[in-house]
């Protein structure tokens, strides 16, 4: 029995919980793929379902394009115990007859999200030119690396220090304690810069904030070098910081619909067998590390913001966030929140956790029995315009010229839910 591409678009604007799966490798679904669609390689099934698709009875809808995948694909996930897993009729050429807007590139949700952040809330940024034009003349002046600590080390903004998306609010006060400091927050291209500013923004800091328009892309089409191999990272949070940041966050999720829960009501939802959940710890790997409450999974970092199609593969399910227990409790888990609701994520975020309670320890193995994903293998991997330093310069200036044309292909797709929460 198949699905018709009408149907499986009516079930997002309906936020009826549905998985949409691109069988094929990570390359060909970068190029031509719906909104709302997740890749999960037919050769990662058995590895990947069951942490990206943890409750067995999701509405789950497969498809490629021609290469013969779905049938197997959907034996396979019949016989590891999936019961309601169809096919898309008419698979990709399907969709795309049918009306449906097809996306390029990876993480595109998110993207798009940070376009039309941008576009309604009128985010500032600033030009590589007129950044280079502060940091050359000595002003005062921060950067603030919002990707992962990973990508800062391979290349930064001179003089930048890393503090991943989710940290951005917890400790942009001690990094700019003085309100006249101005904040530029950067990443590789436009994503984690705009949603890192407006973050700040949204926060009430006193602070001129700016993102770096384009990202560290920008820097180099604008023909300034990039540091490599850096190591600069936050410092620990003050008290009087961390109040500050804890009310502004609070204050935001309730805003924007994100809920507080407490552990009575996560165990609620951990044992509805109608509704999937995913749960998600904010911190840092290190702190995620060293102890994280049982049946959580850790998205660092704003990561969890950027790449929604991979921690959360059923649009519709609901998302628990944590962030620690004891003195850094309490603001990275709602700041997050207050984003994901505003995508159309049922989300809570978990407060009042002793740290008594956060008993395991180790990275994230989400793989069945323990064991760490295995990455994509490299021939079958899309490359990023925006990774590495050496990527060409019309690879560059074509991806920004795509993230420019999200916001209207949002428009046409409809299937968003998008909200973005203004000022005020």
């Amino acid at each position: 029995m198949n699905r018709r591409p009408e149907d499986v678009r009516a079930a997002l604007r309906q936020r009826q919980e549905i998985a949409l799966v691109d069988l094929r490798e990570e390359d060909p679904y970068a190029q031509a793929h719906p909104l709302w669609a997740v890749q999960l390689a037919a050769s990662r099934l058995a590895i990947d379902a069951p942490w990206r698709l943890p409750r067995r009875d999701v509405p789950v809808v497969l498809y490629d394009d021609g290469e013969g995948l779905v049938e197997p694909a959907l034996q396979t996930l019949r016989a590891l115990g999936w019961t309601d897993v169809q096919a898309l009729a008419g698979g990709l050429d399907g969709w795309r007859r049918s009306g449906g807007e097809l996306f390029r590139d990876v993480n595109v949700p998110s993207k798009a999200f940070g376009e039309l952040v941008e576009h309604e809330c009128g985010t500032p940024s600033l030009p590589a030119e007129a950044v280079k034009a502060l940091l050359d003349s000595g002003a005062d002046v921060v950067v603030l690396d919002a990707r992962r600590f990973e990508e800062f080390h391979t290349m930064n903004i001179p003089g930048g220090t890393s503090v991943p998306g989710a940290e951005l609010v917890l400790r942009a006060r001690d990094l700019a304690p003085d309100p006249a400091t101005h904040i530029i927050v950067n990443c590789a291209g436009r994503t984690r810069s705009l949603i890192g500013a407006q973050s700040l923004v949204n926060a009430g800091l006193p602070n001129p904030v700016h993102a770096l328009r384009n990202g560290t892309i920008g820097w180099l089409l604008a023909g300034f070098q990039l540091d490599r191999g850096q190591s600069r990272r936050f410092g620990p949070v003050s008290d009087t910081s961390l109040a500050s940041a804890r009310t502004a966050a609070q204050a935001l999720a309730a805003r924007a619909g994100a809920q507080r829960i407490d552990a009575a009501q996560l165990q609620r939802w951990a044992t509805d067998p109608t509704r999937t959940l995913y749960r998600w710890d904010v911190r840092t790997p290190e702190e995620y590390a060293a102890g994280h409450l049982p049946g959580f999974g850790s998205a660092p970092g704003g990561q969890l913001v950027q790449e929604t199609d991979v921690f959360a593969a059923v649009r519709g399910a609901r998302i628990v966030l944590c962030d620690g227990g004891g003195h850094d409790d309490g603001v990275r888990a709602p700041m997050t929140a207050h984003w994901l609701a505003q995508m159309g994520w049922e989300v809570a975020w978990l407060a009042d956790m002793p740290a008594a309670a956060f008993t395991e320890t180790g990275p994230w193995r989400p793989a069945p029995g323990g064991v760490a994903v295995l990455p994509t293998p490299h021939a079958q991997r899309y490359r990023r315009p925006y990774e590495g330093t050496d990527a060409p310069r019309a690879a560059m200036q074509a991806y920004l010229d795509w993230e420019f044309g999200l916001v209207a292909q949002l428009g046409r797709d409809g299937t968003h839910n998008f909200g973005v929460l203004l000022a005020g």
